[in-house]
């Protein structure tokens, strides 16, 4: 393999992942050491992108440090691990394989596969009991998180009083199930496979980016989904914005492309009629915390004026001088999010007190859209 291959240029990989990097609490001077190793984006090579990851994930396995090698084995297959990329799918297999390694040692974080006629995808989960059944918390990343960046959440679910479980969105890591229009169906699988296990009944969904969107839809049609808890995530005017679409980054577009199995230049015809219409945003009364950024280069602001449209609705909206997924304010956002879903799914006010103590936010437009300070 060559960098003939698409995919985005080495350049804006370089941006992106050091965003994520610091999201999964990996030192930048580290991830700034590592890319200067970095001289192609594909291939086996060296000074390849997923080779160098890929030895920093080795050398970490060996030391038994296993949850820091699944992160590096993470972005090792960033953004996404094509069937033709032969090191990327490496790492995305050993970013499970560590992630197993690493949870197996803490009681209660256990492994659901879930099964259906278009594909499997699987969550890890905590909190899960049969006799004292919990309000269920699902958290689920964007078109470029793997599930296994949530362990240090999964370990906080008995300190919070829920169960918790973490996923991919179709087509992301494990997931093989397509990206299509109605992959919001996979939630309401998920909460029937756990009904026996939690109070699925009382469930948020902390989803981020294009996971956001994913639970709003499902929030549409499953009325288990008692709120959502989102960061950028795209409703209306990303999927219908032509002038703005023109500058949305390559690594969206290809990522998009390589999740739904499409020609990169078709991308935003096939998504077109992902837009939440004007009544669907009117029909969602339930508690919607919406983290925007004000330099968010994929996702427009004007997303916050279409979640605001519907003065009475239950919406909380987070003003943030950051870029897309906020990742200089990591801890305050993450913050917000939990102590949201945690008062959504009334779990015991311990735990909301906890998270409310961590931090404040900047800008908050309250429920009914007004400015505060």
């Amino acid at each position: 393999m060559t960098d003939t291959l698409p995919g985005p240029g080495l350049a804006e990989l370089r941006r992106y992942v050091l965003l994520h990097a610091r999201a999964q609490g990996l030192a930048p001077a580290h991830c700034r050491e590592l890319l200067a190793g970095v001289r192609t984006v594909h291939g086996s090579g060296h000074d390849s992108w997923p080779a160098v990851w890929s030895r920093a994930g080795d050398v970490l396995a060996g030391r038994d440090r296993q949850l820091e090698a699944c992160r590096h084995y993470g972005l090792a297959r960033f953004p996404y691990a094509a069937a033709d990329d032969v090191v990327r799918r490496r790492a995305q297999l050993l970013c499970v394989q560590s992630f197993d390694q690493w949870r197996r040692g803490r009681a209660g974080l256990d492994r659901i596969d879930i099964c259906l006629p278009e594909g499997r995808f699987a969550c890890w989960t905590a909190g899960l009991s049969k006799t004292e059944p919990r309000p269920l918390i699902v958290v689920m990343g964007g078109i470029v998180s793997v599930k296994e960046q949530w362990g240090p959440i999964l370990a906080r679910a008995d300190a919070l009083g829920v169960a918790l479980a973490v996923t991919e969105m179709p087509g992301v890591g494990e997931n093989t199930l397509p990206y299509r229009a109605d992959s919001h169906r996979m939630l309401s699988v998920l909460l029937d496979t756990v009904a026996d296990r939690a109070d699925v009944r009382r469930t948020c969904a902390v989803a981020l980016s294009f996971g956001g969107h994913l639970a709003l839809r499902a929030a549409l049609v499953d009325e288990r989904v008692r709120g959502v808890a989102t960061v950028g995530a795209p409703l209306r005017h990303f999927f219908l914005d032509r002038d703005w679409q023109r500058g949305v980054p390559d690594t969206t577009v290809l990522t998009l492309a390589h999740l739904i199995g499409c020609k990169p230049g078709d991308v935003f015809d096939a998504v077109r009629e992902w837009a939440l219409g004007e009544q669907e945003l009117g029909r969602l009364d339930i508690p919607v915390t919406y983290a925007a950024a004000l330099r968010d280069d994929i996702v427009p602001l004007t997303e916050t004026a279409a979640l605001l449209s519907r003065r009475t609705a239950r919406r909380e909206v987070l003003l943030l001088d950051d870029e897309h997924g906020a990742p200089a304010q990591l801890a305050r956002v993450r913050v917000a999010l939990l102590r949201a879903a945690l008062r959504t799914v009334g779990a015991r006010p311990v735990g909301r007190g906890l998270l409310a103590a961590v931090g404040g936010t900047q800008r908050l437009l309250s429920r009914r859209g007004r400015l505060t300070v």
